[in-house]
């Protein structure tokens, strides 16, 4: 497996390597994984058809090549042959689709989500469906019914979650790129955790249809990558209005995705750091250093960074919790047995039979997500703790939408901690919880963010044995190429703040 999206597609087009040793470099990755002492388990299966698919993207290729046309072949399929990791709560048609839950176990998909099917048309072969946490409700991808998955870069660590198998699968480089979702940073925590880049695009850039919901006026697509071009050309493929979904909507300029360059105009750029971020507490001295190393590398180039006071960003953890755990509890609703779900019947009447169902069918993080929203939307509480939460809201929206009048982009950490040890928070709620204390805005705000790897803890920190940690950068709605741009700028500037170049693998 090369290293990116742009050195694969040179050794496609030149012969040097096919799809079909992509795909099964892969699978034997996988299946030697499996017999490790401590699997990754980033990968829940390997899809069955994977290797008919590199098979006739290499016949296609090939075909190319002989007659002098692979350039205007790959302008029409830019990820021609290359395998992507795909998430278990996207629909890949003939594929299983179970969001690492029992209450799905054996269901396959009978339709492509419309991320897959643009993907697939533009040449890309789904590779796999990765772990998660159940119904994407969790923070380290260990409330999954297939086990948690752990961090590459160390296995005694979690991989971040909810999109950690498709985090993992990047980081380890067993995937070119993959597609992870977020209702309150979920790509962009194992993003940082595992050392890469994730983006959450705005909210209905990337179509939700095919991707079982959590909460719907939260839950977005978003893809991890080892470059920001490597998120920029999916994002290309992938982007736009789809008939399917009355909330998606086109991304200005998404033709520079193909060919994403690096920002340059950092004199101009005005960068706003809220004070609520930086006084917040939990927040780790490694982490605090690295943040400190990025400012000073934004001052660098030129740019000016204030100080900004934004008190309702100290109710957003709370206005969030209500919102989409209000939501979760409604749109899981269906998984009964009788519509959608294992059954299990056991002839004592329909509720006996449903209450069977979910009771064995889901597990205690999303039986708690469930309890806490229903209790949100109770009808003595929803008048004031739900519509409270989504004035809260509102008022985020506003207030950050007349933040970027001024400034151009958000900083903050990614999360207040580096990556945990594997079970150091599963019994503690509330400290998973806060580790989307700095993400949870965004999604709120609808806004784009991307987390990009800017360093590491410290030998000294033996808690964190030197795990990477990540930077989020947040612009205002449908920026996302500008925020793409700046990422760039950092990828290739990033020894100034002595992150290790990466070398193929």
């Amino acid at each position: 497996m090369y290293y990116t999206i742009k050195e694969t597609v040179a050794a496609l087009k030149s012969g040097e390597t096919t799809s079909e040793k992509l795909v099964q470099s892969s699978i034997e990755t996988f299946t030697a994984d499996q017999k490790s002492e401590k699997p990754l388990n980033a990968f829940l299966e390997i899809y069955g058809d994977a290797i008919e698919c590199a098979k006739k993207a290499d016949a296609e290729i090939a075909e190319a090549r002989a007659n002098g046309t692979i350039e205007s072949l790959y302008k029409s399929k830019p990820l021609l042959g290359l395998p992507f990791a795909n998430k278990d709560n996207i629909s890949s048609k003939g594929h299983k689709l179970t969001c690492s839950s029992k209450i799905l176990e054996g269901y396959v998909a009978p339709y492509n989500a419309t991320v897959i099917a643009r993907l697939v048309e533009a040449g890309a072969i789904p590779l796999g469906r990765c772990n998660q946490d159940e119904f994407a409700m969790g923070s380290s991808t260990e409330y999954s019914t297939y086990g948690a998955t752990r961090n590459p870069i160390n296995r005694d660590y979690v991989s971040g979650g909810s999109s950690g198998g498709s985090a993992a699968a990047v980081s380890a480089n067993q995937a070119l790129f993959g597609l992870g979702t977020e209702t309150g940073g979920s790509v962009r925590l194992p993003a940082s955790y595992c050392g890469i880049y994730g983006l959450k695009p705005t909210y209905g850039v990337l179509s939700r249809w095919g991707v079982v919901a959590y909460g719907s006026s939260l839950d977005q697509v978003g893809v991890l990558g080892h470059t920001p071009q490597d998120i920029a050309i999916p994002l290309s493929a992938m982007s736009g209005v789809d008939f399917y979904d009355d909330t998606s909507a086109d991304l200005p300029r998404s033709e520079n995705l193909a060919e994403l360059s690096a920002y340059k105009d950092f004199s101009s750029l005005k960068i706003a750091v809220p004070k609520q971020f930086e006084e917040a507490k939990g927040l780790d001295q490694d982490v605090k250093k690295v943040f400190e190393d990025t400012k000073a590398w934004f001052v660098s180039k030129g740019a000016k960074i204030e100080t900004v006071d934004l008190p309702v960003l100290e109710a957003s953890i709370a206005s969030y919790y209500v919102i989409a755990l209000s939501e979760a509890a409604s749109n899981l609703s269906r998984f009964d047995g009788i519509r959608y779900g294992n059954r299990v019947d056991n002839q004592k009447g329909y509720d006996q039979l449903y209450i069977d169902t979910r009771s064995k069918g889901f597990g205690p993080e999303v039986k708690r997500r469930i309890i806490i929203g229903n209790y949100v939307l109770s009808e003595q509480f929803s008048g004031t703790t739900y519509k409270k939460g989504m004035s809260i809201r509102a008022r985020i929206q506003r207030e950050v939408a007349a933040l970027f009048e001024s400034y151009d982009l958000i900083l903050c950490p990614t999360c207040p901690t580096a990556s945990f040890r594997l079970g150091e928070k599963y019994d503690d709620p509330l400290a998973m919880y806060l580790s989307d204390l700095y993400t949870v805005f965004v999604n709120l705000a609808r806004i784009p963010s991307i987390s990009v790897p800017a360093g590491f803890t410290s030998k000294e920190n033996k808690a964190s044995s030197q795990m990477p940690v990540g930077i989020q950068f947040a612009g205002k709605m449908f920026d996302d190429v500008k925020l793409l741009e700046i990422a760039q700028a950092w990828e290739e500037d990033h020894k100034a703040c002595g992150i290790p170049v990466k070398e193929n693998k």
